[in-house]
C-alpha cells in the first residue's frame, strides 16, 4: 500500500491545526486556501445578483464561512450536496478586565468557554490568539488577528506536599484556580493588557496603523505543536481536531470534488455553546446565502428537498481504559473507518434514509464504516446536524472520525481516519 497520499494529507493537516488556534484564525486560514484554489470572494454586504457557475466563499464575523461551488443546471432541479462542521473549540478565554497582581505575579482573569476538560490545561506553556479591535490614527474602528505565538502563559499545579488527596479528589474552582500567570512585577507595578496586546501587535505588524487597543476576544492555547505520534505512526495528537479536523477534510474534499456541480461547505463558529449568535449554526447565515442564492420562493424550497447535509463533529472512540462507557456493540475503534453517529432522541439528525446513503457512499470508495449509538442509561451530546435538519428541512446525518481525549487540551485522532473520511466526502462532492 503507498502511504505517500496519507502522508502528505497528514502533514497538510497537522501545519492548518498548528495555524488555527482560534476559529478567526482558522477561517483566515481556510480563506486563504481558497483563493490560491481560485473561489471568489462575496461580500454580504453587496448585491449578488445571479451568480454564474463557479467557486465562491463568504465569512461573517471572521469566524464562521461557507463555500460554495455553482453548477450550470438550476438549483431547485440539483440541489446542494452540503458539508458541515464548526470552527471553535472548547477553551479559556481572556475577560474583558482580566489584570491581577497577587504576590508579585501578573495573572490574567479568564472565562471556560464550553465544556472544556480543566485538569488538563495545567501545567502546560500556553500563549494567546483572537481577534482585536482597535482605533486608528483617523479614529476610525478596525480589527486584527494577534497570534503572541510563544509561550507566555501557565496555570501551575499545586504540588502534592500541600494537597495530599490531589490524586484522589482533586476538584477545581474556575473562578480561583485557572488565572494563568504571565510576568512578575515589582511592588509598585501595575498592568494593562491591552497595552500588552497593543505591544505584541506593533512589533508582529509595525507597519499598521493602530493607537489604541479598544476590545478584543482573546484564548489561550497550547503551544505544543500537533503531531503524528505513536510507536507505527498511528495517531494524530492536537488541540481543536474537535472540529477542526472535519474542517479541513470538508476544505479539502469541497476543493478535489466536481466543481462542476453544485456543492457547499459550511463551517460555524459557537456550536460549543450551543450555536446561538450570528455566526452559529442556528444563527441566520447558512439560510441567508441559500435564499440568495434562489430565484424564488417556490424554487429556494425544491432546492432545500432536493439537498442533503452531512454533519461531520468528530465521535468517540472506545476508550481501552474505560470501554464500560460505550456500549458493547456501538464502540469505534480508531483507524477503522468514519463512525455514523444515530439517537432516538434526534439528538443526532441520521435517519435510515441518510445512513444508507452514506453506507453506499464508503462502499463506493472502499471505506469501512462503523457505528455510534451512546449507552442507554447515558445522556448524549449534540451536533449543528438537527439544527440544520429543524432549521431547513434538509435531509441530515451525523458522522465524525473516533477520536479519544474530546474537550482536553490535546485530542487523539487516528492517523488513517481523516484520509479516509476526506475519501467519503470527496467522493460526495462528486457523484451526481
Amino acid at each position: 500500500m503507498d502511504n505517500a497520499p496519507i502522508i502528505d494529507f497528514n502533514q497538510n493537516l497537522l501545519s492548518f491545526l498548528d495555524k488555527s488556534p482560534t476559529p478567526f484564525h482558522a477561517v483566515a486560514a481556510m480563506s486563504e486556501c481558497l483563493e490560491r484554489n481560485d473561489f471568489q470572494k462575496l461580500d454580504e454586504l453587496e448585491t449578488w445578483g445571479k451568480l454564474s457557475a463557479g467557486k465562491y466563499y463568504i465569512t461573517r464575523n471572521e469566524s464562521s464561512l461557507i463555500a460554495f461551488t455553482l453548477g450550470e443546471e438550476e438549483l431547485a432541479e440539483t440541489g446542494f450536496k452540503m458539508v458541515g462542521a464548526h470552527t471553535d473549540s472548547p477553551c479559556l478565554k481572556i475577560k474583558p478586565q482580566p489584570e491581577r497582581i497577587k504576590h508579585n505575579l501578573v495573572q490574567l482573569g479568564v472565562e471556560v468557554y464550553g465544556g472544556a476538560l480543566l485538569n488538563p490545561w495545567f501545567d502546560r506553556d500556553l500563549s494567546m490568539a483572537g481577534r482585536v479591535s482597535y482605533l486608528d490614527s483617523q479614529h476610525a474602528i478596525q480589527h486584527t488577528l494577534v497570534n503572541f505565538e510563544k509561550a507566555v502563559a501557565t496555570i501551575p499545579s499545586l504540588a502534592i506536599h500541600l494537597d495530599r488527596e490531589a490524586n484522589k479528589d482533586r476538584t477545581i474552582n474556575p473562578q480561583n484556580h485557572l488565572p494563568p500567570i504571565v510576568m512578575q512585577v515589582g511592588d509598585d507595578d501595575s498592568i494593562d493588557f491591552r497595552k500588552l496586546v497593543l505591544q505584541q501587535i506593533q512589533k508582529k505588524n509595525p507597519e499598521l496603523d493602530i493607537a489604541k487597543v479598544l476590545d478584543y476576544e482573546i484564548c489561550l492555547y497550547d503551544t505544543q505543536r500537533a503531531a503524528i505520534t505513536g510507536l507505527d505512526d498511528d495517531f494524530i495528537s492536537s488541540a481543536r481536531l474537535d472540529n477542526l479536523l472535519s474542517c479541513y477534510v470538508g476544505l479539502t474534499s469541497l476543493i478535489n470534488g466536481d466543481s462542476t456541480q453544485s456543492n457547499l461547505l459550511v463551517c460555524s463558529d459557537h456550536e460549543e455553546v450551543g450555536s446561538v449568535s450570528t455566526s452559529g449554526a442556528q444563527g441566520s447565515f447558512l439560510e441567508s446565502v441559500l435564499h440568495r442564492l434562489s430565484s424564488d420562493i417556490e424554487q429556494h424550497h425544491r432546492m432545500l428537498q432536493r439537498s442533503m447535509m452531512i454533519s461531520a463533529d468528530n465521535a468517540h472512540a472506545v476508550h481501552p481504559n474505560y470501554s464500560d462507557k460505550h456500549d458493547a456493540e456501538h464502540g469505534p475503534k480508531i483507524n477503522h473507518g468514519p463512525v455514523i453517529k444515530t439517537n432516538a432522541n434526534q439528538r443526532y439528525a441520521t435517519n435510515s434514509e441518510t445512513s444508507a446513503y452514506f453506507r453506499q457512499l464508503c462502499e463506493h470508495v472502499e471505506v469501512p464504516v462503523q457505528d455510534f449509538v451512546v449507552r442507554t442509561d447515558m445522556g448524549c451530546g449534540s451536533t449543528i446536524g438537527p439544527i440544520t435538519a429543524s432549521t431547513l428541512g434538509v435531509k441530515t446525518l451525523d458522522i465524525g472520525v473516533p477520536t479519544f481525549a474530546m474537550h482536553s487540551i490535546r485530542e487523539l485522532a487516528g492517523s488513517q481516519d481523516a484520509f479516509m473520511l476526506d475519501k467519503v466526502l470527496t467522493q460526495f462532492f462528486t457523484k451526481s
